[in-house]
């Protein structure tokens, strides 16, 4: 061990062993984390998965446990557990993995405050499932959320991640998608302007499973997304994303999507839109395994540079082990379309505004993929503001 690592250990030690005691399994499950996190320390920007993210600010920092104020909603129908359940014991932790990141390590060391919730087989939800997580004060937060699907239900999922002032939020979602599950998930993360923001989410997708998840990334000043799928056989899955920043912010989506067996499909589309001095990474690997023929997946990176000082380094992968399959991969990083402002400003429109207008089309696409009214016109309102009073300074 480093003694870089053995002086962030010791920071985090004291905080881990004055948490409230756990019994059993948990017990066990927090003090093998706590090890893992002990031996991994902190990514340096020498590991390649973390090359263009420096989490130094984080390793550096001292923590205190923050306040998290957790808002759930659990809609009619979905059942809530509690660790004492054996359904949590067999999920929990189980997919989201501690071997090689140390974030998912330390979440498993702090469980404390876990949302688990259960949706019956064949169970339709109606409305959908909300987790509003708001940190009140200082320090770091991790979050711990499992969700369990039996067969052919359906639901929807919403976590909002917001908070004022400086803190972390480490947040860790595992979704366990039973065979003909259809569920769809949203993430909003609009975190205060100094916050750390570092989530992992892990969905394991049953045979014929439907999902998809939607990581909207507004607020933070450094901000790493971890979303990670695995597919079964005829497994369908979208994962999109949208990642806006400005001022100084940094912004790493990091996607795996594992087409473990045959017949599966996967659709991903993430944008970015950069301004200001901001600095943006996307690296999407889709993995096809030797056994998954007749996988069909397609992964699409469009970034929006609006100024000379904004970079994104992206990295779409494709790690194919089978012959019959179809996958096509792509990213793009371009200006605004100077046809279309020429057409705009021949309207009589002024220049910010023609920016603002077609910034926000660009933005749209994803948007317009939300199936959630409520969510997608609170999205609508917040960027058309952010884009006018950003090009109105």
């Amino acid at each position: 061990m480093t003694a870089a690592i053995a002086e962030q250990t010791g920071a985090w030690l004291a905080d881990f062993t004055s948490q409230p005691a756990a019994e059993g399994w948990l017990r066990e499950l927090r003090n093998e984390a706590f090890e893992r996190f002990s031996r991994l320390g902190f990514p340096t920007t020498r590991d390649e998965e973390w090359r263009f993210t420096n989490v130094a600010p984080i390793a550096r920092a001292r923590f205190s446990r923050a306040r998290a104020e957790r808002i759930v909603r659990v809609p009619e129908g979905v059942t809530r557990l509690t660790l004492g359940d054996a359904q949590t014991e067999a999920h929990l932790g189980k997919y989201a993995s501690t071997e090689a990141n140390a974030f998912v390590a330390l979440n498993t060391a702090f469980l404390n405050d876990v949302i688990a919730l259960e949706i019956p087989r064949g169970a339709v939800i109606a409305e959908p499932i909300e987790i509003d997580i708001q940190i009140a004060q200082a320090g770091a937060a991790h979050p711990r959320l499992l969700v369990i699907a039996g067969a052919n239900s359906q639901a929807a999922i919403v976590e909002s991640y917001s908070g004022a002032g400086k803190y972390f939020t480490n947040a860790v979602t595992e979704i366990v998608a039973g065979e003909g599950a259809v569920i769809d998930h949203y993430k909003v993360q609009r975190e205060s302007g100094e916050a750390f923001h570092i989530a992992t989410l892990q969905a394991q997708l049953g045979r014929s499973a439907t999902f998809s998840t939607h990581n909207i990334s507004l607020g933070g000043a450094l901000v790493r997304n971890d979303v990670n799928a695995v597919l079964s056989e005829g497994t369908e899955a979208t994962v999109n994303g949208l990642y806006i920043a400005n001022g100084s912010q940094h912004v790493d989506n990091h996607t795996v999507i594992d087409h473990a067996k045959p017949h599966g499909a996967s659709h991903e589309l993430y944008k970015g839109i950069l301004d200001d001095r901001a600095h943006a990474v996307f690296n999407g690997r889709i993995i096809v395994r030797k056994d998954a023929q007749k996988t069909d997946s397609k992964q699409t990176n469009k970034n929006l540079v609006l100024s000379d000082d904004a970079v994104i380094d992206t990295k779409p992968e494709l790690q194919i082990h089978a012959d019959d399959v179809r996958c096509t991969h792509g990213a793009t990083i371009g200006q605004l379309d100077a046809e279309a402002m020429f057409y705009l400003r021949s309207r009589g429109i002024g220049r910010s505004e023609a920016r603002s207008l077609l910034t926000y089309a660009f933005a749209q696409d994803v948007v317009d993929r939300i199936k959630i009214p409520a969510l997608k016109e609170s999205l609508e309102k917040y960027l058309f503001e952010k884009f006018h009073e950003h090009h109105h300074q």
